[in-house]
Formats: structure tokens, C-alpha cells, sequence
């Protein structure tokens, strides 16, 4: 022990305690951060293109609307599901992250239709109708993420079906919650970016 500490214990201090995260946590605040960055690249890069010119209007599919309220009610089940989870309480977590997974993928199912939808309105990813290309690059790429944060409430669903998410142990479900709700705040930021830019 060196003198500096010695010093400090006859003084009656404490050591300084450094704060720190968990490195998983870490990584995902990393990953969001990235992913946001791309995005909002993306949406300058959509405004810009639409100042040019040469733009055709569009009309979001109606079923994007209804996917936008699943979406949201999902959130509200993983924030249930933390809360039952910090209570120990897992009939209730068991219960509320399987609807959420089931919402997740019924939001999934919905973006697929309103891909169809657009076809149907001929609106086509391609270079010549530049307006409807960007509709499916957000759409899409959401899309995929969206898979990943299924995958990720999966290995959640299962744990909470082997008692091993608990009051102790909540770092798994915190992950989870915390992906799923910047996909569900990501959704709403692109949902009314392509409403009101269209």
C-alpha cells in the first residue's frame, strides 16, 4: 500500500470509485450509434435528392400506418417485461416478451405486405423512380434490423423460459429492451420523415 493511500485512510477518505459500463453495453451503445449516424446520413442524402428535382410523389402504404402501432405496442410489452423481470415476477415476463416477439413479427409480416403494396402502386426500386428506390432502402434496411432484434428477443424468450433472467441477473433483458426500443424510436423517426417528405 503506498504512502498516498496510507495518507488517505488516516485522513478517514475514501478511494474515488471510477465509474464504469459493461462492455456489452458498451458495444451496443456503439452499434446504435453507428446505425443512427447511417440513417441520418441517409435522410440528408434523401433530402438533397428531392431539392434536385425530378421527384415523384408518393403515398406510404396505409398498412405502414397499422405496422407503426404494432410496433409500438410491442415497446410497451418489453417495458413490461423488464419491470416483471426486476420483480422476479416471470409468469408476467414470460408472458409479456412473447407478445412482444409476436408483434415484432407480425410488424415484420406488415412491412413485407406494404413492400407488395407499393409494387402494386407501381412503385419500383429502380434507378429511374429515384423517390420509391429510397422508400425501399429505408424499409428494408429497417427490415433487417429488425430481424436482428428478433433473433436477439429469441435468446431473451428462451431465457426467461429457463428462469434465467431475474431480479440478479437482468443484463440480458436490458440489452434486448434497450436495442428494441431504438428499432421501435427508429421506425417512428423514418415513418414521419417519409410522410412528411414525400
Amino acid at each position: 500500500m503506498t504512502q498516498e493511500h496510507l495518507r488517505d485512510i488516516d485522513m478517514g477518505e475514501e478511494p474515488v470509485k471510477t465509474m464504469s459500463m459493461n462492455p456489452k453495453k458498451f458495444m451496443l451503445w456503439l452499434a446504435i450509434a453507428s446505425i443512427t449516424m447511417m440513417f441520418a446520413g441517409w435522410t440528408s442524402g434523401y433530402l438533397v435528392r428531392k431539392a434536385e428535382g425530378n421527384w415523384h410523389e408518393f403515398d406510404l402504404p396505409n398498412i405502414f400506418l397499422y405496422s407503426t402501432g404494432v410496433l409500438v405496442v410491442s415497446s410497451v410489452f418489453m417495458h413490461l417485461a423488464v419491470k416483471a423481470a426486476k420483480k422476479d415476477n416471470f409468469n408476467t415476463l414470460k408472458i409479456a416478451i412473447s407478445i412482444t416477439f409476436a408483434f415484432g413479427m407480425a410488424f415484420l409480416f406488415m412491412q413485407w405486405y406494404g413492400f407488395s403494396d407499393l409494387v402494386k402502386n407501381q412503385l419500383h426500386f429502380s434507378g429511374s423512380d429515384v423517390a420509391s428506390s429510397w422508400i425501399y432502402i429505408f424499409v428494408g434496411i429497417h427490415g433487417l434490423h429488425i430481424i436482428s432484434g428478433l433473433i436477439v428477443l429469441l435468446f431473451s424468450l428462451v431465457s426467461s423460459f429457463r428462469l434465467s433472467i431475474n431480479s440478479n441477473n437482468l443484463t440480458r433483458i436490458q440489452l434486448c429492451a434497450t436495442y428494441w426500443h431504438f428499432l421501435d424510436g427508429l421506425w417512428l423517426y423514418l415513418f414521419f420523415f417519409l410522410y412528411f417528405n414525400r
